[in-house]
C-alpha cells in the first residue's frame, strides 16, 4: 500500500501535514498557528480563546442552512514517547510514518494519530466544498493528554451548538456515550544523599520490552507495569539483604503504563552473586506469569559506578510504598449492562530521581466520582505512611450516560444503514473531554467515535487504515441526517 494512495486522500493529506508540526502536550503553539492560518486560507471564521483552544466555523452547504449546528471536536496535542535508541526532538522534528500491511505506524515513536487523525478529519471537512452539511463548528483543544487543560479552560459560549461528536475514540464501530473521571496523585520523597558504606557493590537493574499502553483503555489487558515489576524484585532482595537505592527511573506520562525502567542500587559485595541468582529466578517467574501478554520482557543486571545513595529509611520506605500501592483494575462496573467494564483503577505511571528528590506520579480513574476520591485517598495514604509529601490534582469529572440521546440514535441508524451491522454503544474507562464539556454545557448531546488505533501512548501506536474511510463515510452520512432547528 503506497502512503500516497491512502483513502480518503483528503484526510491522509491533512494528517501528513499535522505530523510535520511539533505538538507535544503543553507545547502546541505551532499547531495553534497552523490552525489559525488554515482558517484564514479557507476564509473561515476562526477564533482562539485565552486557553489556546481553536474554533473554526464553516457555514452550511446550500439547502442545509436550517440544520442544527454540529460540533466536531478533537485535541491538538500528542503523547511523545519513543524507543530508547531513537534520536528525536519532539519539539522540533516531524513524525516519520510508514505503512505495514493495513496499518500506519511511526518509526520508533508514537504516531500521533491520538488525536491527530481526529484533527485531520476535521480539517478535511472544513476544506472540502462538495459535502452536504449544516453549520459546522470544528473545535481543537490543547493539552488534553497531560491535564485536559483546554477543556478545563474553555468558557461557556465558546461553542454554540448542542450536538457534539468527539473524534478521540479508538475503535471503529464502537460509539462511546460515557467515560471515566480521573485524577493524579503525586508523591515526593525528599532527602540528602550520602556516601555508600565501605565494601558495597553497585548494580544497575534495567527492564525493557513491556507492552506499555494507555492507562485507561489498556488497564484491564493484563499488561505488566515496569515500575511494579522492578519494585517487586527490589522488595524481594531487600527482605534478605541490605539494599541501598541510588536512583529509580521509569515511565514518562501520567496516562501511560510504564514499559521500561532502571534502578541503580548498592549491596554488600559478598552478596552480589546472590542478587544475580535471585534475578534469574524472578525473571523466569515473571515470564511465566505474563506469558500471554508480555512476550518480550528483558531484565538486565550489570555492575555500575558508585554514586551517592538514599538514606536507609527513605530507601526502605520507597520500596515498601511502591510494593503496597494499588495498581490496575480495582473494581468493575455495578450496572449489569456495563459489568464487563472497569469502574475504578489506578496506574503507577512514573518515578523520577533527581539529586535530592524522588517523585512518583500515579493516576486514578473511575466512572463513579465517590470511588475516584476513595481510590485517590487509598494511594495517598500509602505514600503518607511512607513519609512522602503528597499532592493531588488534574481532577476531571466522569461523563454520565444519556439514555435519551438523539445524536446517539442518529449515529446508530446511519451506521446500520451504511454497513448493515449493529454497532456497539458503550462507555469507556479512559477519560474524555466530554466529561468537562457536560459541566459547562449541560444541554450538550455528545457521542465519541473514531477509527481503530492500537498501542496508543507508546511507540507501538498504529492506525488501522481502512477504518479511516469507514469513519469518514459515516461522518458524512451523520451530517446529512442532522435534524433541522425546528425539529
Amino acid at each position: 500500500m503506497d502512503i500516497n494512495n491512502l483513502k480518503p486522500q483528503c484526510v491522509f493529506e491533512q494528517f501528513a501535514k499535522i505530523n510535520k508540526i511539533p505538538r507535544p502536550s503543553k507545547h502546541e503553539e505551532k499547531m495553534i498557528e497552523f490552525l489559525v492560518n488554515f482558517g484564514k486560507e479557507n476564509n473561515l471564521e476562526t477564533n482562539v480563546d485565552e486557553t489556546g483552544n481553536v474554533i473554526i466555523r464553516k457555514p452550511a452547504s446550500k439547502g442545509c442552512e436550517n440544520k442544527q449546528t454540529l460540533i466536531l471536536q478533537s485535541h491538538m496535542d500528542m503523547v511523545c514517547d519513543k524507543l530508547v535508541d531513537v534520536d528525536i526532538d519532539f519539539t522540533k522534528d516531524p513524525i516519520e510514518t510508514y505503512i505495514d500491511g493495513e496499518w500506519m505506524k511511526a518509526k520508533g515513536t508514537t504516531l500521533g494519530a491520538d488525536d491527530g487523525i481526529g484533527c485531520a478529519i476535521q480539517l478535511a471537512i472544513l476544506a472540502e466544498d462538495n459535502i452536504e452539511h449544516g453549520p459546522i463548528e470544528c473545535v481543537f483543544t490543547r493539552d488534553e493528554e497531560t491535564g485536559l487543560t483546554g477543556a478545563h479552560g474553555m468558557k461557556a459560549g465558546f461553542m454554540t451548538g448542542n450536538l457534539l461528536i468527539n473524534l478521540d475514540s479508538e475503535d471503529e464501530g464502537q460509539f462511546f456515550i460515557s467515560c471515566a473521571g480521573g485524577m493524579t496523585t503525586i508523591a515526593t520523597f525528599k532527602f540528602e544523599k550520602e556516601k555508600a558504606p565501605e565494601g558495597y557493590f553497585f548494580l544497575k537493574l534495567s527492564l525493557k520490552g513491556l507492552h506499555g499502553g494507555h492507562s485507561g483503555d489498556d488497564i484491564n489487558k493484563k499488561f505488566a507495569n515496569g515500575i511494579k515489576l522492578l519494585t517487586r524484585f527490589m522488595y524481594i532482595i531487600s527482605e534478605k539483604y541490605d539494599v541501598r537505592i541510588a536512583g529509580f527511573n521509569s515511565g514518562r506520562m501520567h496516562n501511560a503504563i510504564p514499559r521500561d525502567g532502571i534502578v541503580v542500587f548498592a549491596v554488600p559485595s559478598e552478596v552480589k552473586e546472590d542478587i544475580r541468582i535471585a534475578l534469574n529466578i524472578f525473571a523466569n517467574e515473571i515470564e511465566d506469569e505474563f506469558h500471554v501478554t508480555e512476550n518480550n520482557i528483558c531484565f538486565n543486571l550489570e555492575s555500575t559506578d558508585a554514586e551517592p545513595i538514599l538514606p536507609t529509611p527513605i530507601s526502605k520506605n520507597l520500596i515498601l510504598a511502591l510494593q503496597a500501592i494499588d495498581n490496575g483494575p480495582y473494581s468493575m462496573c455495578q450496572d449489569e449492562a456495563l459489568a464487563w467494564m472497569v469502574e475504578t483503577s489506578s496506574n503507577v505511571a512514573s518515578i523520577t530521581t533527581t539529586e535530592n528528590e524522588i517523585t512518583i506520579v500515579a493516576s486514578q480513574r473511575s466512572n463513579v466520582m465517590s470511588n475516584l476520591t476513595n481510590m485517590g485517598n487509598t494511594v495517598k495514604a500509602v505514600f503518607q505512611l511512607a513519609g512522602a509529601e503528597v499532592s493531588q490534582g488534574d481532577k476531571y469529572p466522569a461523563w454520565k450516560m444519556n439514555p435519551d440521546s438523539e445524536l446517539t440514535q442518529i449515529v446508530v441508524a446511519t451506521y446500520k444503514k451504511l454497513f448493515g451491522k449493529e454497532p456497539k454503544v458503550i462507555g469507556i474507562h479512559a477519560g474524555l473531554e466530554c466529561g468537562l464539556f457536560s459541566e459547562k454545557y449541560p444541554n450538550l448531546d455528545m457521542v465519541s467515535m473514531g477509527p481503530t488505533l492500537r498501542g496508543v501512548h507508546s511507540p507501538d501506536e498504529r492506525l488501522l487504515i481502512p477504518t479511516v474511510q469507514m469513519v469518514w463515510d459515516h461522518l458524512l452520512e451523520i451530517m446529512k441526517n442532522i435534524p433541522d432547528n425546528n425539529h
